[in-house]
């Protein structure tokens, strides 16, 4: 096989939808399985709706994903996605040479009000598809399409085609939503005198109702997993799923793997249905076998997005933090509320720690007691804490968890949260006793 040159090409009329995603990715590991290129190019030949905002939204979701595109319009610096992407509407003088040629060869011809159109063969269309089989269409009754409309602008069906033909792609993978239109890109590629690529048509997308996913779906944009903190690799991952599968019954594959494994046959002629919940549970995956550094690294990221500055806290503490809320965490979405408590020395009480835990007659006493018991801990460990405690509730004759709550909700306003003597340990003995002494005033 010669060089596998694809190309992704979306149209940037706003978010970066789950259905182009997959797509995508269906591209870039094909590429990368062969050891081909990916181009990107930005189908924007439609004015009235592209924005450089939508642009910026594509080049974010992919890198996101992890998505580098090999070959653009100019070179960057980098590895990832730094080559510029072609640009349709930059390429209006490539597009009026193609016009010229069919327009010399008869192939094409100009109506009374300037538009130009191609003349569509009366032979049967022949699509001999790499995912769903040999299909033919009648093409007997077929209308000749427009190619230029009347004010001059290229229509997308025959810029789509000349791109694919000068940029030298070899497969187009794409949605099935444009197998209709595939024997009209094969008749201009034959009356342009070059061979057609080959052509790969990939399943819908489905939402659970069983419709086509549209942009109003839940988990159609790109955009909500990067805001809710799902972890790239795990989004990637279910994307794979969508429509191929490792045929070994497993959800959970690394990527590598699947580069090692991808080819168009493997691809289910059905289509794929949606389900955040499967994706969700996937992420949960991912999220555990993260090692400690990368974990680290995730949620400093993550936090900084948030607009959290985590450069200004100390080091120690702040991987202290995160190590104990991490059993917390499903979602990168959790992390700024989880840390918060750790932060605020003005952090509020919540409603739980209001109305039950601090509202017990004994809850004053016994926060007074821990305070003062705390004060002659030497050695601030989990360990000594934990024994510390435990040694007040049995003498009180009360069960542990009378000193654990009104503790938890004194140092840091909350009924629930990671391991108390964990916490306690990492906040350090001055923070959790000035905490408690706030809650004394604050409180009672």
């Amino acid at each position: 096989m010669s060089e596998v040159r694809v190309r992704f090409a979306p149209s940037p009329t706003g978010l970066l939808h789950v259905g182009g995603a997959r797509t995508a990715l269906f591209n870039w590991l094909f590429a990368r399985h062969f050891g081909g290129k990916m181009i990107l190019r930005i189908e924007d030949t439609d004015t009235a709706r592209n924005t450089p905002e939508a642009v910026a939204i594509i080049f974010k979701g992919l890198r996101w994903l992890g998505l580098e595109w090999d070959e653009g319009a100019q070179e960057g610096g980098g590895n990832l996605g730094d080559y510029g992407p072609y640009y349709q509407s930059q390429r209006s003088a490539v597009y009026q040479q193609y016009v010229t040629q069919l327009l010399a060869a008869d192939r094409a011809y100009r109506e009374a009000d300037g538009a130009i159109r191609f003349r569509m063969p009366k032979t049967p269309g022949v699509v001999n598809d790499l995912i769903c089989g040999k299909i033919t269409f009648d093409r007997t009754t077929e209308p000749d399409p427009t190619i230029v409309r009347k004010d001059g602008t290229p229509v997308f069906h025959f810029v789509n085609v000349v791109d694919d033909l000068e940029m030298r792609i070899t497969h187009v993978i794409r949605g099935e939503d444009h197998l209709s239109n595939t024997h009209k890109h094969i008749a201009l590629f034959e009356a342009l005198g070059a061979p057609p690529p080959r052509y790969a048509h990939i399943p819908l997308i489905l939402n659970p109702g069983g419709s086509k996913m549209s942009k109003r779906d839940e988990g159609a944009s790109i955009g909500e997993y990067i805001a809710q903190g799902y972890l790239p690799a795990a989004v990637r991952n279910y994307l794979c799923l969508l429509g191929w599968s490792p045929k070994d019954n497993r959800e959970v594959i690394n990527i590598s793997e699947v580069i090692e494994k991808f080819d168009l046959p493997q691809i289910n002629r059905g289509n794929a249905r949606f389900d955040i919940n499967k994706l969700y549970w996937i992420n949960g995956e991912h999220w555990k076998s993260l090692t400690v550094t990368e974990y680290h690294q995730y949620a400093r990221d993550y936090l900084t997005h948030r607009g959290v500055n985590t450069a200004a806290v100390d080091e120690t503490y702040l991987t202290g933090v995160l190590d104990i809320v991490r059993e917390k965490i499903k979602l990168g979405r959790d992390l700024p509320d989880w840390v918060e408590p750790f932060f605020n020395e003005e952090f509020a009480y919540d409603e739980k720690s209001l109305t039950v835990t601090l509202k017990e007659p004994a809850a004053k006493s016994r926060i007074e007691k821990l305070s003062a018991a705390f004060m002659t801990v030497s050695e601030w460990t989990a360990a000594k804490l934990e024994e510390t405690l435990k040694s007040l509730a049995a003498a009180d004759g009360v069960k542990v968890g009378a000193y654990v709550h009104p503790c938890r909700a004194g140092v840091a306003g909350r009924a629930v949260g990671p391991s108390l003597y964990h916490m306690l340990e990492v906040m350090g003995k001055e923070r959790a006793l000035a905490r408690l002494r706030r809650t004394l005033t604050v409180i009672f």
